[in-house]
């Protein structure tokens, strides 16, 4: 029977450390990003769908 041993290989340096944080976290970052300014998008669209309806201007 083979017994493995893990072997810690130290420290990361620092170039590794930004990579490893940007790798798990920078997805979600971006996604937060693409959901704002598609909400941002959106919310102008309905905005100009409004102004465009003469059913929806308020009787002075």
């Amino acid at each position: 029977m083979v017994h493995v041993i893990p072997l810690h290989l130290g420290a990361l340096h620092p170039v590794e450390q930004i990579a490893t944080i940007v790798l798990a976290f920078g997805p979600f970052v971006v996604l937060g990003i693409v959901i704002a300014v598609r909400r941002r998008a959106e919310a102008g669209e309905d905005d100009d769908a409004l102004l465009d309806d003469p059913q929806h201007h308020d009787a002075d």
